[in-house]
């Protein structure tokens, strides 16, 4: 991914180091470790499980510029080609000012609007307080456990986490939690699917405005994108951990579904063609 010029985005808090007591009811214990790590795998709302954390922080340090290293200044300039892309994209579609979110790069657990975030649960993207929260360590596993190394894949991450402030800022977010409400779980997983495949749909949008725009893409980035993509799909995670699949788990789609969707939108460009919820397909 050529981003050598690119500016980095000031959107990016760094907590790494922060060290956290959490008391009272948002005591992190086994059963929490658990749900985190069946969010992770099985791609549970985050939501679900930072509910069950909730409680007093205690914050002894505050969140600083992030460390100027290699690993950062991606972090910050993937982050900057997603504000420049949906700004444009925004701005093309009269949707308004596109509001920038914050990243914040933390290990451990930190504070979040919706709970206390831990780094089991993976990339998670936070609408209570605009924030995707990122443990760097993820990108590691991605490579070395889920067999999805490479710069692209990595930036195909954020821009799925981002592509969540798009659809919280869309009022999509919103909408399905009402819609939620009083439903069954299969009914409830379904409509899961369809939030994370437009997401899938969204970062594929923003692949194609990023290349479009400032010439991003180099030679196996697409490539790398739909491999992680079909890495951390329902189906082939549930058969790695435990040798079949519960279609009615699915939170997050096939890998089929999730490698379809994020293609849509790299050739479309259009959110237009990300409309999970009226497709009669997936």
């Amino acid at each position: 991914m050529r981003l050598d010029n690119s500016r980095e985005s000031r959107n990016v808090e760094d907590r790494r180091g922060q060290r956290m007591r959490i008391g009272g009811r948002g005591k992190i214990g086994l059963g929490t470790i658990v749900l985190a790590l069946v969010a992770m795998y099985f791609g549970i709302d985050p939501n679900v499980v930072l509910q069950t954390a909730t409680g007093p922080v205690d914050s002894e340090t505050t969140a600083s510029v992030p460390a100027d290293t290699p690993q950062t200044r991606f972090v910050s300039k993937v982050l900057a080609d997603t504000e420049d892309a949906w700004g444009a994209v925004f701005h093309q579609k009269g949707w308004g000012a596109y509001q920038e979110p914050k990243l914040v790069l933390f290990n451990g657990a930190t504070p979040t609007a919706c709970g206390t975030g831990q780094s089991a649960m993976g990339p998670f993207y936070c609408p209570g307080d605009s924030k995707v929260y990122l443990d760097l360590s993820f990108f590691q596993q991605m490579a070395q456990q889920l067999d999805s190394p490479g710069d692209f894949a990595q930036a195909y991450v954020i821009a799925h986490e981002v592509a969540h402030h798009v659809q919280h800022l869309l009022g999509v977010m919103e909408q399905v939690d009402q819609a939620r409400r009083g439903a069954s779980t299969a009914a409830a997983n379904q409509l899961s699917v369809r939030v994370e495949l437009q997401a899938d749909c969204l970062a594929g949008v923003w692949a194609n405005h990023s290349d479009t725009q400032r010439g991003t893409l180099e030679p196996g980035d697409i490539e790398e994108a739909l491999n992680a993509a079909s890495a951390i799909g329902d189906d082939t995670l549930q058969k790695r951990s435990q040798g079949h699949v519960v279609p009615d788990s699915f939170t997050h789609g096939t890998s089929a579904q999730r490698v379809r969707w994020f293609s849509q939108g790299f050739q479309s460009g259009d959110p237009a063609q990300c409309d999970t919820f009226g497709a009669t397909a997936l």
